[in-house]
């Protein structure tokens, strides 16, 4: 069974920063694409950022400049460091990630159970 276990998340002010990871453990074969979306009360998730398997990066333009997604490949982890947080990137953060958990299975996109991120004075 696959599992993306997150952590971090929490409470800061306006201008602070957080970081939040996510560990895929299980059942794996291999993982293509890792990343992370946010949904805010009222609004659809929306990818946050991505990482391929082979190293590159897709950021939301909300949040270019200010947050930086790094991956651990042999630990199955990545790593989401966000600086400069606004009021406006409040919002649940979900893990996601396209695993194949056996050679010859299909890939699957699987899902975290979301951490909370609320940017408040």
């Amino acid at each position: 069974q696959v599992q993306l276990v997150e952590s971090g998340g929490g409470l800061v002010q306006p201008g602070g920063s957080l970081n939040v990871s996510c560990a895929a453990s299980g059942s794996i074969f291999s993982v293509n694409v890792m990343g992370w979306y946010r949904q805010a009360p009222g609004k659809q998730r929306e990818l946050v950022a991505s990482i391929t398997g082979g190293g590159w990066t897709n950021y939301a333009d909300s949040v270019k400049g200010r947050f930086t997604l790094s991956r651990d490949y042999a630990r199955n982890t990545v790593y989401l460091q966000m600086n400069s947080l606004k009021p406006e990137d409040t919002a649940v953060y979900y893990c996601n990630a396209d695993i194949k958990p056996r050679r010859y299975d299909p890939r699957t996109s699987y899902w975290g159970q979301g951490t909370q991120v609320t940017v408040s004075s």
